[in-house]
């Protein structure tokens, strides 16, 4: 084995995050110990911070430094940064996306042939869940991120200002429990002090996030999932409303148009009265409009006037003959 050869070799095991007696790593090697020691040198000039304990439990081992050298990584590892730096590239972190993207490039300079059609496949067959928002969601800063999770891992009490949907700012004073990515943005999941229960932040809309050097309390979230949690808190702040609308439709076809959750009343030949809910009234106008039936909206007033607008505005798209 060459000079090189070894000292990959040897960076290789080092990297393993555990203590190396000189003889074990001798051994692996199939030098001597004394080889071992100048090696160790060698990776000490390059940058790499390999620290030596003396005595009978002693032995090397790989810390961090001050600099960061060139990791060495195998086949599997290399693939997995590979794939977590192309999902890094399209999260809404400031700064992340770009910094993901030029890590990615460097990357696959130098990825091994063999590695890269596993790489394609892996890339090709994910994709980001965005359950609750489309495109790509508000940007976040890193240093509040950061801010965020050491809190979280250090249950230190936090304090930051806040600015809700309306643009009204509070002071906010929290105990951290869990970040949470979910429909393409950061949410901070917390037991508010002064409002005596749980609450979820948009991370986005945090500032200043500092901790206060309280310990936090240690509760426990109900249910006990913090991701659950946060998703029946977002499906309760979903808007429904109330939907009463008329169908010239068989009343077989308008039970499939209505899903099966709405209440059917025929009211003549091929004319049924449904009412039911709904997430938005945009959603709903679409629907009537793709049934390709006549219809009429009884309510409520916002789908009316929504269903109204819609209709003014086809008209106007609409060009008149001869222009």
């Amino acid at each position: 084995m060459s000079t090189s050869s070894r000292l990959l070799a040897l960076l290789s095991l080092l990297q393993t995050p555990r203590e190396w007696a000189g003889g074990e790593l001798a051994g692996r090697l199939g030098v001597s110990t004394r080889t071992v020691r100048r090696d160790v040198e060698r990776l000490r000039d390059l940058g790499y911070p390999v620290r030596a304990a003396m005595g009978p439990a002693g032995g090397y081992r790989l810390v961090a430094g001050t600099a960061m050298p060139p990791l060495l990584l195998d086949d599997e590892e290399a693939v997995a940064v590979a794939v977590g730096l192309s999902a890094a590239a399209s999260q809404p972190v400031e700064g992340i996306g770009e910094a993901s993207a030029r890590a990615l490039a460097k990357l696959e300079q130098v990825l091994p042939s063999r590695l890269r059609p596993r790489l394609a496949a892996l890339t090709a067959a994910t994709v980001a869940a965005a359950p609750w928002s489309a495109g790509r969601g508000p940007g976040v800063s890193p240093s509040d991120l950061a801010a965020l999770a050491v809190a979280v891992a250090g249950r230190e009490r936090l304090r930051f200002s806040y600015r809700a949907a309306d643009d009204a700012e509070t002071r906010r004073l929290v105990e951290p429990e869990r970040l949470v990515v979910a429909g393409r943005r950061w949410y901070l999941l917390a037991f508010d002090i002064d409002r005596d229960d749980w609450r979820t932040f948009r991370v986005d809309r945090i500032s200043g996030p500092r901790g206060i050097g309280q310990r936090s309390a240690g509760r426990a979230v109900p249910g006990g999932d913090p991701a659950e949690f946060l998703a029946e808190r977002m499906a309760a702040l979903v808007r429904h409303v109330e939907t009463d609308v008329t169908l010239r439709m068989p009343v077989a076809e308008a039970a499939r148009w209505s899903g099966g959750s709405g209440e059917l009343e025929e009211i003549g030949p091929d004319e049924v009265r449904v009412r039911g809910h709904a997430d938005a009234v945009e959603f709903v106008a679409m629907r009537l409009i793709m049934s390709g039936r006549p219809f009429t909206v009884h309510g409520p007033p916002e789908l009316v006037t929504y269903v109204r607008n819609l209709a003014e505005r086809s008209a106007e798209a609409v060009a008149t003959p001869g222009n």
